[in-house]
């Protein structure tokens, strides 16, 4: 069976937070945003490991005030980022095992993932090779110019809107990053690195409670993501 490795970038920053903490860090419910997310993955079955990637100066504060705090076992390695998401990715991959089959890559502030999306996204990557979670549009979507003159209205039947986990196979997220660096190709998600390189990615339905924390209004709508779920477990 694929060994399946988690890669959480949570290098980050609390601008749109107006705050200096690393917005991961920052609490929910009385948990860090970041704790949230990685006991989703410490308690899923089929995740056999972690690899947190963080600001380098917040290496050691992310190992005793997460990990060892809160006993994240499945925690391999917290390695630094780098200027750009996309580079905070490439270092956790290269500090995968080497026995990896399959890396799931999900944002450390997004901490609404559930058992079921991972499962999907983990079982359309080993039948594609790689797939992501996504929810339709809901939003009409218009294409402008520079002079905010509308240029177009995509159908919207059409249009995702691309959240994490995003699921692939090493050597085919390996191969897909380590092409970006070589032509100083910066994409938007790992997923269009795959894409750069002519392969295909399968989207799997998501969930709108799979938010991203960004903002103060996120916090907000985190705490009542929470509360909801309490209260429909009774």
């Amino acid at each position: 069976m694929d060994k399946i490795v988690a890669i959480i970038p949570a290098a980050g920053q609390g601008k749109r937070m107006g705050n200096q903490v690393n917005k991961q860090f920052l609490c929910l419910a009385g948990l860090p945003i970041l704790v949230h997310t990685l006991t989703v993955l410490e308690n899923h079955p089929r995740v056999e490991g972690m690899i947190i990637v963080c600001r380098d100066g917040e290496r050691e504060f992310c190992r005793t005030e997460i990990v060892e705090k809160y006993q994240l076992r499945k925690v391999l390695r917290i390695v630094a980022g780098g200027k750009e998401r996309q580079h905070s990715v490439f270092n956790g991959i290269k500090a995968l095992p080497a026995d990896t089959g399959l890396v799931l890559i999900h944002d450390g502030a997004r901490p609404f993932l559930t058992a079921g999306i991972i499962d999907k996204a983990v079982d359309q990557a080993l039948a594609m090779g790689a797939a992501v979670a996504a929810v339709p549009v809901k939003d009409t979507i218009k294409e402008a110019g520079p002079d905010g003159i509308v240029a177009g209205t995509p159908d919207r039947s059409r249009l995702w809107q691309i959240q994490t986990p995003q699921v692939f196979r090493y050597s085919l997220i390996l191969e897909a990053h380590q092409q970006a660096a070589t032509d100083g190709f910066l994409g938007t998600d790992d997923a269009s690195l795959v894409e750069y390189i002519g392969r295909k990615v399968k989207l799997v339905q998501g969930s709108y409670e799979n938010i991203k924390i960004t903002t103060p209004e996120d916090l907000l709508l985190g705490e009542a993501i929470l509360k909801g779920r309490l209260d429909s477990d009774g």
